[in-house]
């Protein structure tokens, strides 16, 4: 499965990872011109969890992320996975 963060009002990034993920994630961030800190307290997380989400942290909780990125603006939709990029392997 394939991730999609669709910013509002400009188009969709596709991504793989969780690196990406928070890569997106840091890029808006500094677009709205936002610290880290003014974020986690935005979202009512700890600043570590806003490190570590935008360093790619696989074990961020879902439901902390899906906060995070309602509070940027962003939002994630999946689709499957063409059979080149889901390694031959079917669900």
């Amino acid at each position: 499965m394939a991730y999609s963060v669709r910013y509002y009002h400009s188009g969709t990034m596709k991504m793989k990872t969780t690196e990406q993920i928070g890569t997106a994630i840091r890029t808006r961030r500094k677009q709205l011109k936002i610290t880290q800190k003014e974020l986690a307290m935005t979202c009512g997380t700890g600043l570590r969890f806003i490190v570590d989400l935008e360093k790619g942290k696989p074990t961020c909780q879902i439901g902390k992320t899906l906060q995070v990125l309602q509070a940027l603006g962003l939002a994630i939709e999946t689709t499957p996975l063409s059979g080149d990029d889901a390694g031959g392997k079917r669900p």
